[in-house]
Order: C-alpha cells, then sequence, then structure tokens
C-alpha cells in the first residue's frame, strides 16, 4: 500500500478493518432476526431436553437446584425433575423417570451441546459423544440430536417450557421437607397441568388429550438403565474414602487397598471384589465453603475392636449405636474388662441378625446386671425355633354295638376243631 502513496500506518488500516468486519456481521444477524422455520412433528417423533437452575425452600432452607425439564414435541407434555448437581448420573436417572412418567420413548432426543452428552464439538453436526451418555442412548433405542452451538431456537419448545417452570410452577411450590418429596409433587402437578393447558396449535384439544397420540407412537421403557458413574478410591488407614469433600467408611478389612466407588444420585454403593461390600447415603454440602462431614458405619469397625478394644470408649464412629447398644455399653465400660465384653457383644451382629441381638439386650437391660453371658443367653432364647401348637383331639371312639361276654363260643370252637 505505501507503494501505491498510502502515507498512513498499519493500525489504522487494522481499525479499519475490524470496524467494517463488525458492520458486516451486524448486518447478517439484523437481516435474519426473529426469523424462523415454523416446525412440525408426529407423534412419538421427538422430545427435548434442558437443564435450568432455580431456588426452592427445603426444610425452610432457601437452597439452589438443578433442573431437568424434557418435553414430548408434538403433544407438548412436559417433566421435570430437580437435582443438587448436573452431574451424568443425575442426568440418567432424569430420563428414566422422564420416561416412566411419560409412558413411552420418543425416536429422537434433542439437546443442546452439554458437557455431560459431548466431549467435543466438531463441524456442522459431528459431535464426540460422551460414552457413558451413548451407552444410555443405546439401552433406551432412541437417536440424539445436538443443536448448532449457541441457536437455542432450534430447541424453541423446552427454552419455553424452562421460563414458563420459572413464572409459574415454583410460586406454587407447597412446604417441602426433602427433595424426594419435591420431585413427587413435581411430577403429580404435572400430569394435572396436562389436563388443564390447552395445546398451542390445537386449541380445542388439552395437552393430555394430545399425549394419549404420542403414547400409542412411543416405544416401550426398559428397566432403567444403571446410570452410576464408577471412580476407583484408596481406602485410607481410618477406614475411609473421600468423595465430594465428604468421608464414609468402608469396612475394615479393605484398609489401604483400592476399591470401586459406584456413585448414584441418592446413594454411594462401594464393591470390592467383584461384591457389594458397603453402601451409603450420598451427602450434599449445600455450600462449598461448608466443611466436609464423616460418615461412619459402626458395623464396618467391628473387627478393629475385635483386637483394640479399647477404642469404644472413644471411638466416633460408635457414636452412632442404636440407644440399647449405648446404654449396655455405658453400663459395662464401669466394670474390668467390660471393653472387651462389650466388643463380643458387637461382633454377635456379623453371626445374628441385629433386630435380633438389639431385642437381646434390650431384655438382658431389663432384668438388670447385664453381661456378655446373659445377652448371649436372652439371643439363645430369642432363635430358639418356636414350638408347634399342640393341636386339639378329636373326641373319644364311642363303640355303638358293645360285645357280650358269653363263654359258649370258647366251647363251640373247641368242639369244631375236634371234630375235624
Amino acid at each position: 500500500m505505501v507503494s501505491i502513496g498510502y502515507e498512513g500506518s498499519y493500525d489504522r488500516v487494522a481499525a479499519f478493518a475490524r470496524q467494517w468486519r463488525a458492520s458486516q456481521d451486524d448486518a447478517k444477524r439484523h437481516s435474519s432476526k426473529h426469523v424462523y422455520v415454523p416446525l412440525r412433528f408426529a407423534p412419538g417423533e421427538a422430545f427435548q431436553f434442558d437443564w435450568s437452575e432455580d431456588w426452592v425452600k427445603i426444610d425452610g432452607v432457601r437452597t439452589k437446584l438443578q433442573v431437568a425439564h424434557f418435553k414430548l414435541c408434538y403433544s407438548r407434555a412436559f417433566f421435570i425433575r430437580a437435582y443438587l448437581a448436573q452431574s451424568h448420573e443425575m442426568l440418567f436417572d432424569a430420563h428414566y423417570h422422564a420416561f416412566r412418567t411419560f409412558g413411552g420413548i420418543p425416536r429422537r432426543g434433542i439437546y443442546d451441546n452439554m458437557k455431560t452428552a459431548v466431549d467435543k464439538i466438531g463441524r456442522g453436526k459431528q459431535r464426540q459423544v460422551n460414552k457413558r451418555f451413548y451407552a444410555m442412548v443405546s439401552h433406551y433405542l432412541y437417536e440424539p440430536e445436538f443443536c448448532n452451538p449457541a441457536s437455542g431456537w432450534e430447541k424453541g419448545q423446552i427454552e419455553k417450557a424452562v421460563l414458563d417452570a420459572r413464572h409459574g410452577l415454583w410460586y406454587d411450590t407447597p412446604s417441602i421437607k426433602s427433595l424426594q418429596e419435591l420431585n413427587l409433587w413435581l411430577e403429580e402437578r404435572c400430569k394435572i397441568l396436562w389436563q388443564e393447558s390447552a395445546h398451542p396449535e390445537f386449541k380445542s384439544r388439552s395437552l393430555a388429550e394430545c399425549w394419549h397420540e404420542d403414547v400409542a407412537e412411543m416405544m416401550q421403557v426398559p428397566p432403567a438403565f444403571d446410570g452410576f458413574i464408577e471412580h476407583s478410591k484408596r481406602v485410607s488407614s481410618t477406614c475411609l474414602i473421600t468423595f465430594e469433600y465428604n468421608r464414609y467408611s468402608v469396612p475394615a478389612s479393605f484398609a489401604n487397598r483400592v476399591i470401586s466407588l459406584r456413585v448414584y444420585p441418592e446413594r454411594l454403593i462401594i464393591v470390592a471384589e467383584a461384591h457389594v461390600v458397603a453402601e451409603h447415603a450420598r451427602v450434599f454440602n449445600r455450600e462449598k465453603s461448608t466443611p466436609g462431614r464423616t460418615i461412619y458405619d459402626w458395623r464396618h469397625y467391628l473387627t478393629v475392636v475385635q483386637r483394640k478394644p479399647g477404642a469404644l470408649r472413644n471411638g466416633a464412629p460408635f457414636l452412632t449405636l442404636p440407644d440399647s447398644f449405648r446404654l449396655l455399653q455405658t453400663q459395662l465400660l464401669k466394670r474390668h474388662g467390660g471393653d472387651r465384653e462389650m466388643a463380643d457383644i458387637l461382633a454377635l451382629v456379623l453371626l445374628h441378625d441385629e433386630q435380633l441381638v438389639e431385642k437381646a439386650i434390650t431384655k438382658s437391660l431389663e432384668l438388670g446386671e447385664p453381661s456378655k453371658e446373659h445377652v448371649m443367653n436372652c439371643l439363645s432364647r430369642l432363635e430358639q425355633p418356636q414350638l408347634p401348637q399342640l393341636v386339639t383331639p378329636p373326641p373319644a371312639l364311642m363303640l355303638l354295638t358293645e360285645p357280650q361276654a358269653n363263654t359258649a363260643r370258647y366251647d363251640n370252637l373247641r368242639r369244631t376243631r375236634h371234630e375235624h
């Protein structure tokens, strides 16, 4: 450009180029703004999915929820389920409950490019689908379809459903004590709204009436996809593993070893040597700044207290013992060797029904002066099979014709035998 007489600087040319490119982009956007192609779907053809974030009071505490939204494209019947996170296991669980509520599975599912479904976005419609998400899709036998990036209008029905729920449904929420109670209410509320809401295209029909046409064309719902996420965890010397800043106990025989942790929306299952060895209810921290909790199962430490009975006095896992166990422990630890006795009594639950052991302890406490021998005696009595109840004997038999004493009959027998 200098050779043809330009005397300006490079910066001025670059600034002009940026301004020109921006003007061209604005022209393209304005030319296509608010211009869309109407879509029409057949019954049972497709559903749309999206996440939203909302706040609800649960047990008096304002809680941030991640809400899964589903909508059938033909009937516009919708389903909502709330979780505390947007992880894979929540996504899989939401799909099963949506299909169960809809009464079938459409042939296609329309999604945005969420991280739990798409690992990498390619050119056009090329997607590298997440393996676990693809496993779920293969289980339910429908075809996933992903929108173009930043193209929310391609699943406009579900986008509108999110806004409708935010401005209407959540304001009617009653007093809720738990997340499970909230989800039950949401499911019933959705079904009621199907009956009350008119279809936006077929004005004279409700969503529920159109939903019956969807059901007739959808695939049957198979058993739920086993949608756990698996992690390898090393058990500490205190028989604990850590997950999401919380600690969970593991049987002492697996201390200092690697186990497999299967994560579900509401529970954690610990697997070792191809067997389930422990299960815990999953705990969520409502605030990231909140210190993590430790969830113990005192049964996991029974083999340890057999070798170290003194640990019963201040062992944190044994603070969760049932009331009768703790009362017995208080009395036994007052005497010499009581810690050993208590350890042996606790070990009974490894070989006997825990409820029977608890009944035996309660009976021993009621009789006074409880001891290991006393508890075992009570347990033995409880485990004895009950004797069958005696059947009432039938009434005594009575003769209708009583025999007569006739000695002459013997003489006749003798005479007959002599003649022969």
